[in-house]
């Protein structure tokens, strides 16, 4: 709103109006402005929380210090995403097809979440929201953001042009080299499935390699596909972050990390010089969603500075699969899906100590009788609890090795 009100004033040489043009600005604003409503405005929020005595039962699952968080509220995920949501209204661009999918985004699992919590919170059940309805949820956002994908004439890539002739494109003069001007030519914008994939030479994957047909049949199955990978990204990290939200304040800090290495990423593939600079994709328009990520990161520290051990509030369902939907969509919008699985390791791993716990007992069960176990608990930081860990370590621990895995996610793009 802010955005448009001062691009109209710059057109009458409105003193200032101008520094709203700067995306670096305008994320600036929105951390700042993210990070104060979390702190001042949450700070309320949790405790109209404690008032209505709005918090999960907790059950005793033999963890130390468990039962010492009976009392403590959840539903706190209704701060990071208004404290996300606001800024994102006040500092973007609203007419940009990638901010109003992250917004859909937000508020689509946001209800998913807020639903599963007023189920166990309000209606005393404490299995929430049936997981076939999470998955529809999770399964029709993912639908949605790939025909959003595929139908937007707004969602292209741009492809340099090796050819002579600037004829063929756009002229970017991008620095100098050796006393001559180095420039770069910008073809056509593009419609097409092409990802970033890391450790290979040309750094890029097309869906379309999967598909061993041509012609519009190819093309068509070819967004099937992807379609159907966009699907899967964003059920899987959205349940990955909904499990690793099991310690006070791990699955806020872990996020922040992986959403302060996604907004670098955008801010550089969003940016033609530095795209070429680094021979990465370039993306148009994407730059727009550093001011989106730069108000969520706000949002995760004001909320981490209550939700950190021990912990005043919970974010809840209501953050989790808000948080990891974000992500993921995030992540499929800037192309680089495929640095997931390393970005976010944390959600991964959780995700893959549940599966493994459970199809082994299944197994074993089936087996011999008796179901065995392939961790002490799962996810994984309980199994670390369990073994005598305090909570304090596991998390600081898991943000140092989710630090680690987006060192590694940002060197691979040069890495090939």
């Amino acid at each position: 709103m802010l955005y448009f009100l001062f691009q109209y004033l710059d057109m009458f040489d409105f003193p200032g109006a101008g520094v709203f043009q700067y995306i670096s600005f305008r994320s600036a604003m929105a951390f700042i402005t993210s990070l104060a409503f979390s702190l001042l405005v949450g700070k309320r929020i949790i405790r109209y929380l404690q008032i209505k005595q709005i918090g999960e039962e907790i059950r005793d699952l033999g963890l130390e210090g468990q039962m010492q968080k009976r009392g403590t509220p959840t539903m706190g995920g209704i701060i990071i995403l208004a404290a996300t949501i606001l800024p994102v209204l006040l500092f973007s661009d609203l007419m940009n097809i990638y901010v109003i999918i992250m917004i859909i985004t937000t508020v689509w699992l946001g209800m998913v979440g807020f639903t599963d919590d007023y189920i166990k919170v309000f209606k005393k059940n404490k299995e929430g929201l049936s997981g076939r309805f999470k998955i529809l949820g999770q399964i029709s956002l993912g639908l949605f953001v790939g025909l959003a994908m595929y139908m937007s004439p707004g969602i292209v890539i741009r492809e340099r042009v090796t050819a002579h002739n600037p004829t063929m494109g756009t002229e970017i003069v991008i620095g100098k080299e050796n006393s001559a001007r180095k420039q770069v030519v910008l073809g056509p914008t593009e419609k097409t499935t092409k990802t970033t994939i890391p450790f290979f030479k040309n750094n890029e994957f097309d869906y379309k390699y999967l598909v061993p047909f041509d012609g519009n049949w190819g093309k068509v199955i070819t967004w099937l596909v992807f379609i159907a990978a966009v699907i899967l990204i964003v059920t899987a990290v959205s349940n990955g972050a909904n499990l690793t939200d099991g310690m006070d304040g791990l699955a806020t800090g872990v996020s922040g990390i992986i959403a302060t290495t996604l907004g670098i990423i955008a801010y550089l593939g969003g940016n033609v010089i530095y795209a070429e600079y680094l021979n990465i994709m370039y993306i148009p328009n994407t730059g727009e969603l550093v001011v989106f990520m730069s108000a969520f990161i706000g949002a995760a520290v004001g909320f981490l500075w209550y939700n950190s051990y021990p912990a005043q509030v919970f974010m809840g369902d209501t953050g989790s699969l808000a948080i990891g939907g974000m992500i993921a969509v995030f992540a499929i919008l800037i192309r680089k899906e495929l640095l997931i699985p390393i970005l976010c390791g944390i959600f991964f791993v959780e995700n893959l100590s549940v599966v493994m716990q459970v199809s082994y007992f299944k197994h074993t069960r089936k087996k011999y009788g008796e179901g065995r176990r392939i961790f002490l608990m799962a996810p994984l930081h309980h199994h670390y609890q369990k073994k005598g860990y305090p909570e304090p370590k596991i998390v600081t621990r898991f943000w140092i090795v989710a630090i680690l895995l987006a060192v590694i996610t940002v060197v691979t793009l040069k890495i090939r």
